[in-house]
C-alpha cells in the first residue's frame, strides 16, 4: 500500500463524516445514470425519469452524508423522499434503496434503544406505504422479502452497536485494571522499601549496639587485661563484618542490573528461628547474661513469621544492651502450641523508660517495627515494664493464617 493510499485510509478512520460524503457520492455516481439508463416497461405504470425525479434522488442520496450525527433526521427525509417519488409515480432506483437501508442501519447502530426502535417502526410504516402507492401489484414473496430486509438490516445496526459498547467497556475494564495494577505495583514498592529500612533499623541497631558494648568493654580493661581487650576488639571486628554481609544480603535485592547466576552465591537466606540460638550467644559474648527456655514442640514456620519472630527477639535484645544496664540479665521463652507461637523476652534492667521512646514519648523506629512486624500476621504485641522492675516484650503469632 503506497503512502499516499495509506494516508487517505487514516484521514477517513479520523473523519466519519468525510466517509459518509464518499458514500454518498458513489451512490450518485452509480444511481443517477442507472436509473436513467433502464428501460422500465411501460405496462408497469411509472412515469418515465425527469429532472424533478433526479432532483428528488439526489435529495435522498445527500442526505446520507449526515447519517452518522443526524441519523433519525436522515431516516425521516429518505422515507418522505421515497413516499414522494412513490406518490408522482416515478420507479425506484438502486440509489434511494441503498439510502434507506444506510438510514435505517445508522438509527439502529448509533442510537439508544428507545431511538432506534422508534426509527424501525417508523421505517416499516413508511415502507409498507410507499408500496402501497406503487402503480404496479406487489406479490406476498416480495413484500416478504422487503419486510426482512428492513428488519435484518436493522438487527444488524443494533446488534455491531451492542458490540461496540461491548468492546468499550472491555477497554474501559482493562484500563482500570491496569491503572488498579499500577496502584498495587506502587504500594508493593512503598511496602518494600518500609520492609528493607526494618530490616536495616534491626541488622544496623542489633550489631553496632553489640559492638559499642565491647568497645566501652575493650576501653575499661586495656590497661589491666590487654588480653581481654584484644578478645573484644576480635569480638567486635566479627561482628562488624556480620552487619556488613547482613546488609549486603539485604540491599543487594534492590539491585537489578545483576545477572540471577552472579547473585545467588552472594545471597544468604534469611534467618529464622532455628538462628535464635546463635543469636542468644553473640548476645552473651558482650557480658548480657541471657537464658533461652523452648516450650512445646518446635514447628516449621512460614517464612514471614519465621523472620518476624526472629527479628522482634534481635530487637528486644539490642534495647536490653543499650538501656537495661551493666548488671541486667535477660530472658527470651518461646511457647509453641498447634494454634500459636508465644515469644517472650524480658530483662530485670534500669532501662524501662528509655526502653519506650527514643526521644520524648515517641517510640523509637524498633518498636514501630516490632508493632508492624506483629500486626502484619494478625498477632499480638505487648511492651511495657515489668512488675519488679525491668522491662518486658511479649508477641503471639497466630500460626493458622
Amino acid at each position: 500500500m503506497s503512502p499516499r493510499i495509506r494516508s487517505l485510509c487514516s484521514v477517513l478512520r479520523t473523519r466519519p463524516e468525510l466517509r459518509d460524503a464518499l458514500v454518498a457520492a458513489l451512490l450518485l455516481a452509480v444511481g443517477l445514470p442507472q436509473y436513467f439508463l433502464d428501460r422500465v416497461p411501460p405496462e408497469l405504470g411509472y412515469h418515465p425519469p425527469d429532472l424533478r425525479s433526479a432532483a428528488l434522488i439526489v435529495a435522498v442520496t445527500g442526505a446520507v452524508a449526515v447519517r452518522q450525527r443526524l441519523p433519525m433526521t436522515v431516516l425521516v427525509l429518505v422515507l418522505a423522499g421515497e413516499m414522494a417519488l412513490a406518490a408522482l409515480g416515478y420507479p425506484p432506483s438502486v440509489a434511494d434503496v441503498v439510502a434507506l437501508l444506510l438510514a435505517i442501519y445508522s438509527v439502529a447502530a448509533h442510537r439508544a434503544l428507545a431511538h432506534s426502535a422508534l426509527g424501525g417502526v417508523l421505517a416499516v410504516v413508511g415502507l409498507n406505504v410507499v408500496l402501497a402507492m406503487l402503480p404496479e401489484p406487489l406479490s406476498l414473496i416480495n413484500y416478504l422479502t422487503n419486510m426482512t430486509l428492513v428488519v435484518g438490516v436493522w438487527w444488524l445496526g443494533r446488534s455491531l452497536r451492542l458490540r461496540r459498547a461491548y468492546l468499550t467497556e472491555l477497554e474501559d475494564r482493562t484500563s482500570r485494571l491496569e491503572r488498579a495494577r499500577g496502584s498495587d505495583a506502587r504500594a508493593a514498592r512503598v511496602e518494600e522499601r518500609s520492609r528493607i529500612a526494618r530490616e536495616l533499623h534491626d541488622v544496623v541497631a542489633h550489631h553496632v549496639s553489640v559492638m559499642t558494648v565491647q568497645a566501652g568493654a575493650a576501653r575499661r580493661i586495656l590497661d589491666r587485661n590487654p588480653e581481654g581487650a584484644r578478645e573484644a576488639l576480635g569480638t567486635i571486628e566479627e561482628v562488624g563484618r556480620t552487619a556488613l554481609s547482613e546488609m549486603r544480603r539485604i540491599v543487594g535485592v534492590l539491585r537489578t542490573d545483576r545477572d540471577a547466576e552472579a547473585q545467588e552465591p552472594r545471597l544468604a537466606p534469611q534467618p529464622g528461628m532455628g538462628d535464635v540460638g546463635e543469636l542468644v550467644d553473640s548476645v552473651r559474648e558482650t557480658g548480657l547474661a541471657v537464658q533461652l527456655w523452648v516450650e512445646g514442640e518446635s514447628r516449621a514456620l512460614s517464612p514471614g513469621v519465621d523472620l518476624a519472630a526472629f527479628r522482634l527477639i534481635q530487637e528486644a535484645l539490642t534495647n536490653t544492651l543499650k538501656h537495661a544496664g551493666p548488671q541486667a540479665r535477660a530472658w527470651v521463652r518461646l511457647r509453641y502450641t498447634d494454634r500459636d507461637l508465644t515469644v517472650e523476652v524480658e530483662d530485670d534492667g534500669r532501662g524501662a523508660a528509655t526502653s519506650i521512646g527514643d526521644n520524648g514519648d515517641n517510640p523509637g523506629h524498633g518498636l514501630v517495627g516490632m508493632y508492624e512486624r506483629v500486626a502484619l500476621y494478625g498477632g499480638e504485641l505487648r511492651i511495657g515494664p515489668r512488675m519488679g522492675g525491668g522491662f518486658g516484650v511479649r508477641a503471639r503469632f497466630p500460626l493458622e493464617a
